[in-house]
């Protein structure tokens, strides 16, 4: 039986499915925008979603690289929207890669929402958002959830994201 209705068997999804997925997200990270095209709106609205010459929001796989090293890769069913929020929320729950690099700068052992609240943790944040703002993103379309899922492992552990990328469940 089919998860997530995808039709391959593990073998296909290994073998020419996932490689191909890859090779796109390779081609992608030839050519990546400036993650500061994202910087300033606040939903996938019409104007964010016209950077990437889209009318509506689409599931895929990004990464974000830094001077061209890729340094977080990233899945969502709405990838405008998804940047949007990397980039210019000031939550924990909605800018977690950017708690994590704070977090990272500045170890606590305060719980995530108790951080947030702290100034000088805040003022440590904000500063990593600064820092993701200067890197460049690439995606690629990908419509089916497992493969999506099983491309975000594929993706970091070929690209070595190992610092920012994590798959631990809470």
């Amino acid at each position: 039986m089919p998860i997530d209705n995808c039709l391959h068997t593990f073998e296909e999804l290994a073998s020419t499915v996932l490689p191909s997925h890859f090779a796109r997200l390779k081609v992608a990270l030839e050519t990546p925008m400036p993650a500061a095209t994202f910087v300033g709106f606040k939903s996938a609205s019409k104007g964010a979603l016209s950077k990437v010459g889209r009318t509506t929001d689409f599931p895929g796989c990004y990464v974000f690289s830094d001077q061209g090293k890729p340094v977080y890769v990233g899945i969502s069913r709405g990838v405008v929207k998804r940047l949007v929020q990397h980039l210019n929320f000031e939550s924990h729950n909605t800018a977690s890669l950017v708690y994590k690099m704070a977090a990272e700068d500045y170890p606590h052992e305060m719980k995530r929402d108790q951080a947030m609240k702290d100034e000088q943790f805040k003022e440590v944040f904000l500063s990593a958002q600064g820092r993701l703002r200067q890197t460049t993103v690439a995606f690629i379309e990908v419509n089916n959830d497992l493969e999506l899922y099983v491309l975000e492992v594929l993706a970091a552990m070929k690209l070595d994201t190992d610092v920012w990328n994590t798959f631990r469940t809470h």
